[in-house]
């Protein structure tokens, strides 16, 4: 199958196109840049140029091939309306190219805008006033097209942490932010849970709900159903040998801005559902294993 995959020169996707070569697959991966473009070459992939605002161009890769994987999106806290309204052109755009052909298309969405304080499903329906549920609208987009247009579209939920080295996410961004701030700190009890999921555990996920999800389906790309905040800050603060410190939701707000709400959202995830209908067995190092191995210098670990 040639699969036409969107954000494959990034974290995830470089995992993605990694797995779909070595199951027979051929990748045609979009290209914004040079630089992603040979990230791309080197990975065994064929370069598509363009980007998520050039819809012809996504169009053009939707069309020449096989199945879709969309990992590509705009992140920008400041203006998510903005992002997520790309993100469901990008998708209508693939969409229209795909009508009629049957063929899969599996985007990447998220599990923080599920109802927080409860394990969330599969089949749980997302939390419509968490300003995070915007990106819902796209999975929301994708069941409508699978109806309407006779594409085999299918939705997966990543886990907030999606973990391995050369991580770029949450996980290296708190460590970053606690280095700045001289401490690291959770929201009161520190009870708040995060699932997670490693990126080659993520990568094969992507690969089984091409080859065989439903339309309409939505999985879960958890491996871990919820960490504590505290073991995860915990782990942190020893690194870098930093105090660990609990504080208010104000209090934290105000220490270090946006990220309290991400640290105190507690979003356990089940991924039950999901193992049984595509036969997903996660086998990749769990978070804080991975935290301890690879995400801090030989320089960190030894201060």
């Amino acid at each position: 199958m040639r699969v036409f995959v969107t954000g494959a020169a990034g974290f995830i996707g470089r995992a993605v196109i990694a797995e779909l070569i070595n199951h027979g697959h051929q990748v045609l991966g979009l290209a914004r840049s040079d630089a992603s473009a040979e990230i791309i070459t080197k990975a065994g992939g064929l370069p598509h140029r363009g980007d998520l605002e050039d819809l012809e161009s996504l169009k053009s890769g939707a069309g020449a091939a096989d199945g879709v994987i969309h990992l590509a999106f705009d992140f920008d806290f400041n203006n998510m309306a903005k992002s997520t309204a790309m993100d469901r052109a990008a998708i209508e755009a693939m969409g229209e190219a795909m009508a009629g052909t049957e063929k899969p298309l599996v985007i990447a969405s998220g599990t923080l805008f599920l109802p927080k304080g409860k394990l969330g499903t599969e089949d749980t329906e997302p939390d419509r006033n968490n300003p995070l549920s915007e990106r819902g609208q796209s999975a929301d987009l994708v069941c409508k097209l699978s109806k309407e247009k006779q594409i085999r579209g299918s939705v997966i939920r990543l886990s907030p942490t999606v973990h391995g080295k050369e991580d770029k996410g949450f996980i290296p961004m708190l460590i970053n932010l606690a280095r700045q701030k001289g401490f690291v700190t959770y929201i009161g009890d520190g009870s708040a849970r995060w699932p997670a999921v490693h990126r080659l555990d993520a990568a094969v996920l992507f690969r089984l709900a091409l080859e065989k999800g439903t339309a309409g389906g939505i999985y879960h790309g958890v491996a871990e159903q919820g960490v504590s905040m505290k073991d995860i800050m915990t782990v942190v603060g020893k690194h870098l040998q930093l105090p660990v410190e609990s504080k208010s939701m104000n209090e934290a707000v105000e220490a270090i801005g946006f990220f309290a709400h991400v640290i105190g959202s507690d979003n356990p995830v089940s991924s039950d559902k999901t193992q049984k209908e595509l036969g997903w067995h996660p086998s990749q190092p769990k978070l804080l294993d991975d935290i301890e191995a690879n995400y801090f210098s030989s320089e960190s670990k030894s201060k």
